[in-house]
């Protein structure tokens, strides 16, 4: 066993697993980054883009981006496509959460260890990997010996979180099967968390409605069988399909009826008719400092960045967990300690901006902050809009595992920066030249054609429906064009009372309500289309895995235009076009 080296580290699930070693200093969000029907690494923007999971040490800093990773791990464990354990520099509560929930619901598992940033910085090119419980094994060739994989042991941390008379009447089953297995799962999390306590959250958002496979429907109809009822105002983020119109839209059975059952499944449990990427939008959106519980990813991001509630990036699962007990453990961004900035980015001077520079710098501070939350300063005389950080938020939790950003001057808790700080921190400055990087790396189609167009990811807002009927007025879309709007029913009777969707639709735009880009695919998207075009940061780092197609990604009005001409202009944004004449004075 020559070129044998370990490591040790935190066990987060038990076991002992082998395998070749696959590692990457590139955080992966499971969702959106991960077929969960054959393990594919389906991120056309990560390192490990092509490569399959199954039955390999997945070595990774920590996730990111989507909180349905969890679902989806638990998928690939279901199905026999998932990793042989999973190796990380950071404790990822996602990742973590989704073995946790096979293990208790299904009896499936896989080994998950922490080894800290050092270590994993030390990993190098070994090429296989063994875990046994705390320790990491690495060898340059499969070792001849005689040892086997284990499953890992129910963990009972030594952590000791203070429980309540209730919390322990929930945990003897005194409010049902549903709510006690609710409970157990809660009380592991937030013994993983290091939380002392627990504590009582007003409302819950859900995530884990999106149908990632069998195993997610069969997840949330056991909760039925068992009783389930939410304990708090609990909505739905955007499920797969338009509950109402997936067989119009020539969408297939086999997705249409478990993505819709699954969303019945969860309106059975006592959540409401929502079905919405875009919760903050609706009139129970959170006020400052209200503890709730939400997952989706660009709501979480918005909901502590935008609006000051306070909620942790909630993997799918603990969600319902929570939304069944009332009871969440206090820790990360429930705590004003842990809201700080931990990274101070200072912006070059800007001129002329248009609505596609918010979700691009999101996209790049994202990528550039991991888990770190930021304080970003230079954007206080440009006054972003509501619609602007919701598309800042989003791409920013594309690439970036934090659950919050701190905007200098502009988001409530950043109004007077010194209070978001606690004391000085270097600052990183980005320049115009690093924003054209970012550009070019969302813009991947390389010819001009525009097939179809993209909007409504996150949700589209009542005001961008405004903004988009201005620029339809009088206008039609090419006839080889597709232009799909994604929203929430909400948000649609409003625009539809305001006039604006007559316009769109005289235009020839197609509204889909209740699911989301991320969830469409053919034949929303003709099957001969080659080229999407999107205003959404999030979306164009996303389409080329999820419907394997090019991009172009520029703001709403080019997105128009090309709707018309079925022809993306290839325009740089004005406040791009310095950067690249620095570059390459024959760009622009």
């Amino acid at each position: 066993m020559s070129g044998k080296s370990s490591l040790a580290g935190r066990s987060l699930v038990d076991g002992a697993a082998f395998g070749p070693l696959l590692h990457a200093d590139v955080g992966l969000s499971f969702w959106g980054g991960v077929d969960p029907c054959s393990g594919e690494v389906i991120d056309r923007h990560h390192p490990l883009s092509g490569q399959c999971l199954a039955g390999r040490v997945l070595a990774i800093p920590s996730g990111r981006g989507s909180c349905t990773g969890s679902s989806v791990l638990m998928e690939l464990i279901s199905n026999g496509h998932a990793p042989a354990a999973l190796v990380l520099a950071q404790a990822d509560e996602i990742l973590t959460l989704g073995v946790l929930v096979a293990q208790t619901l299904f009896g499936r598992s896989l080994p998950v260890l922490c080894i800290g940033e050092e270590a994993f910085a030390a990993l190098g090119d070994k090429g296989f990997a063994r875990v046994d419980g705390t320790h990491l094994h690495l060898f340059d060739t499969q070792p001849r010996d005689a040892w086997t994989p284990r499953p890992g042991d129910v963990q009972h941390d030594n952590h000791s979180v203070r429980l309540t008379a209730h919390d322990r009447a929930l945990l003897a089953g005194e409010f049902g099967k549903a709510a006690q297995v609710a409970m157990q799962i809660v009380l592991r999390m937030a013994q993983l968390q290091g939380a002392e306590e627990l504590i009582d959250i007003t409302q819950a958002h859900i995530d884990g409605c999106i149908y990632t496979g069998p195993s997610s429907l069969r997840f949330a109809r056991q909760l039925v069988e068992w009783g389930a009822k939410v304990r708090v105002p609990t909505t739905l983020n955007s499920i797969s399909v338009d509950q109402r119109r997936w067989r119009e839209l020539g969408i297939d059975p086999a997705l249409g009826e478990p993505a819709s059952a699954l969303g019945d499944a969860y309106m059975a449990m006592g959540a409401q008719l929502s079905f919405t990427c875009a919760p903050y939008l609706l009139d129970s959106a959170p006020k400052a400092g209200e503890q709730i519980v939400w997952a989706e990813s660009n709501a979480v991001v918005y909901a502590n960045s935008v609006l000051g509630a306070r909620t942790l990036k909630y993997p799918d699962y603990l969600d319902i967990c929570i939304a069944l007990t009332g009871r969440a453990p206090l820790t990360g961004c429930h705590l004003d300690a842990r809201r700080k900035a931990r990274l101070h980015v200072e912006l070059p001077p800007l001129a002329n901006l248009d609505d596609a520079f918010y979700p691009l710098l999101g996209y790049h501070i994202g990528a550039l902050a991991g888990s770190r939350i930021p304080l970003i300063s230079g954007l206080e005389q440009y006054h972003p809009d509501l619609d602007d950080l919701k598309a800042f938020g989003a791409a920013f939790a594309t690439t970036s595992s934090a659950p919050l950003f701190h905007i200098a001057g502009v988001t409530p808790e950043a109004l007077d920066p010194a209070q978001v700080l606690d004391g000085p921190l270097p600052v990183t400055r980005i320049t115009l030249p690093d924003l054209l990087l970012s550009w070019q790396e969302l813009n991947s189609a390389r010819d001009p054609g525009v097939d179809v167009v993209s909007l409504g990811n996150p949700h589209f807002s009542l005001s961008e429906f405004a903004h988009l009927a201005r620029l339809c007025q009088g206008r039609h879309c090419h006839p080889h064009v597709v232009l799909a709007i994604t929203c929430g029913r909400a948000v649609l009777e409003q625009a539809r009372a305001a006039g604006h969707i007559a316009v769109i639709e005289a235009f020839g735009a197609t509204l889909v309500c209740d699911t989301c880009w991320c969830m469409l695919g053919e034949p929303v998207i003709p099957p001969a289309a080659r080229n999407l075009m999107t205003n959404s940061g999030k979306y164009a780092h996303y389409a080329p895995g999820l419907v394997g197609r090019k991009v172009h990604f520029a703001s709403l009005a080019e997105c128009v235009d090309a709707a018309c001409s079925a022809t993306a202009s290839g325009r740089l944004p004005q406040w791009l076009q310095t950067a690249a004449l620095l570059e390459n004075p024959a760009h622009v």
